[in-house]
């Protein structure tokens, strides 16, 4: 099987099992040469198959339960149930980038792949918190901010500046803090699952910030080419959150310039409220 076919039928099919199915270790990463990239480029869904009871929501029709939560078993499913879909929107995200940008490097795509294989893993933790819970996913609705971001994810460079220098830059600090939540309310499992994403998020950080040295104009910074490349809503405010993990950071391979800007800046909510 090829990748194209596979992140393809990830995206589009209509069923969890899709979603969650892992790439054959024989998974061919190769283009056609005489292929055309807009052709190419055509074949990328703008959307995602779901079953009907993961459909996007507006984000006003899914309450989720602040940090504080996490004491309330009741609320903390919600919460679970919540960072399970961010890991959904994930792993069909990065398959949209294998397909949205075709004639990338063979080890860009490889790395892409990689990371969707992680959060598929991140997804099934989350899941099995949840049945400990008395529930499962699906059981709550679920939004789509990931999927809503994809206008401003037009180039790989954007892409990388979104996904991996906002969204999982911010998930260093937010996932240390629901960890410590969980273990004061008593719930280590759940502090477990949420140490493990926290280690592989450094790791995706550090192949956004690789790649964007690589993308970047040669006389920018990588903080530069991030504040010239990230679109409004998003901003180097959302890729941080209230408590600032610095140390994550740096085993991320952050230079101190980004990392000094990150701690500096105010962390603000997607309304734009600080945090």
């Amino acid at each position: 099987m090829d990748a194209r076919t596979f992140c393809h039928r990830l995206i589009s099919t209509p069923t969890l099992a899709a979603k969650l199915e892992r790439p054959p270790d024989d998974l061919v990463y190769s283009l056609n040469e005489a292929a055309n990239e807009d052709a190419l480029e055509s074949e990328c869904p703008h959307a995602p198959g779901r079953p009907g009871d993961l459909q996007i929501a507006a984000a006003r029709e899914v309450k989720v339960p602040p940090i504080i939560g996490m004491s309330d078993r009741s609320q903390r499913r919600r919460i679970i149930h919540a960072l399970a879909n961010h890991e959904l929107q994930a792993i069909e995200l990065f398959a949209w980038a294998v397909l949205a940008f075709p004639n990338t490097p063979r080890a860009f795509r490889r790395g892409l792949i990689a990371i969707l294989v992680e959060e598929q893993r991140h997804f099934e933790l989350y899941c099995e918190r949840l049945a400990d819970h008395g529930t499962s996913f699906g059981d709550f609705g679920v939004t789509g901010h990931f999927w809503r971001q994809l206008d401003a994810m037009g180039t790989p460079l954007a892409f990388l500046c979104a996904m991996g220098l906002t969204f999982e830059n911010a998930n260093l600090d937010f996932a240390g803090e629901y960890a410590a939540a969980a273990v004061a309310a008593g719930d280590q499992a759940t502090a477990d699952a949420l140490a493990i994403v926290h280690r592989d998020e450094e790791r995706h950080v550090n192949f956004a910030y690789r790649w964007v040295t690589k993308l970047k104009e040669p006389s920018e910074t990588a903080l530069q080419a991030y504040q010239r490349t990230i679109e409004f809503p998003l901003s180097i405010s959302r890729a941080r959150g209230k408590v600032f993990d610095r140390d994550s950071r740096i085993r991320a391979g952050l230079d101190i310039d980004f990392i000094d800007a990150l701690e500096n800046a105010v962390a603000r909510r997607p309304s734009g409220a600080p945090r």
